[in-house]
């Protein structure tokens, strides 16, 4: 929404009360984002909690924060999402994770005949080995087909996500997969992690921009566990790649050598994700 009213020739004030716009992303890749925000005019204040409104006959003029009041002509809020879960709550249903509805790999829930799917039903973490709540129109049309065979009397399983998203602002792109460095504190585990700053393509070659991979891995067995991506145009969409190591449970020794294509319009002869993946694999 920011990036639109900013084409549109808006001036956008954007409050946060985290210290960068995308939390799944770790601190450092994070800032890069707050950075191409600030970069392109928008006005970003973080680690500033809305407080409520201030109204002129029935209408919002501004918003008030932990900090000031700022003035403004249209609010748009942008609250995050959780399961609509109430009717399997009040059915006896057990609930997972944020209050999603507990579900195995063929979307059914421990009541006989009743089956859940979409943005109120958990997932299975492929990396994390748990159950989690990914409220993402990708995973609910994979789980809503699943569940739909399993109706239809043909037996099938979801196997699980790896928590890949991805996003842009202006010429900034950013995306993540697997397991950010809170997420595997969380679960108790050793990690190691290669942190680069690239180019897209080769630097001689016309529209090569800069781009950061994070990549993460477990200590002692180098297991592959996330991937983080901010850079320009042609930047994101390699976290594909990741996702498909997450999904296989690659080893930092299997991405390093996996046969990715190049050509100076495209890639370097090393991709940015493989580099990254030696320095981990170097660090621990």
């Amino acid at each position: 929404m920011a990036e639109a009213l900013h084409m549109r020739g808006l001036n956008v004030t954007m409050v946060q009360r985290s210290a960068q716009v995308m939390s799944t992303l770790d601190p450092e890749m994070g800032q890069l984002l707050n950075r191409a925000l600030l970069h392109n005019g928008i006005d970003l204040r973080v680690n500033e909690t809305v407080q409520g409104f201030d109204q002129k006959a029935g209408l919002a003029v501004a918003v008030t924060t932990d900090k000031q009041t700022i003035p403004a002509d249209l609010i748009i809020l942008g609250l995050g999402v959780t399961p609509n879960s109430d009717l399997a709550k009040d059915a006896g249903i057990p609930l997972g994770p944020k209050d999603s509805i507990q579900v195995n790999s063929m979307q059914q829930t421990e009541t006989a005949n009743i089956w859940a799917a979409g943005d109120c039903a958990q997932s299975y973490h492929l990396v994390s080995r748990h159950p989690v709540h990914i409220a993402l129109g990708t995973v609910a049309n994979k789980q809503g087909r699943i569940a739909g065979m399993n109706l239809g009397g043909r037996p099938a399983a979801f196997p699980g996500v790896v928590g890949t998203a991805i996003t842009k602002f202006m010429d900034t792109e950013c995306a993540r997969t697997g397991l950010n460095e809170r997420e595997i504190k969380a679960l108790g585990l050793e990690y190691s992690t290669g942190l680069i700053e690239a180019h897209t393509l080769p630097r001689y070659y016309p529209g090569s921009a800069p781009i950061s991979v994070k990549v993460l891995a477990e200590k002692g067995s180098s297991r592959l566990l996330g991937v983080q991506i901010v850079g320009g145009p042609g930047s994101a969409k390699r976290i594909d790649t990741a996702a498909t190591a997450l999904h296989a449970g690659f080893s930092l020794e299997e991405m390093l050598y996996l046969d990715l294509s190049y050509a100076p319009p495209f890639a370097g002869v090393w991709d940015p994700i493989v580099i990254a993946a030696r320095m981990a694999l170097k660090e621990g």
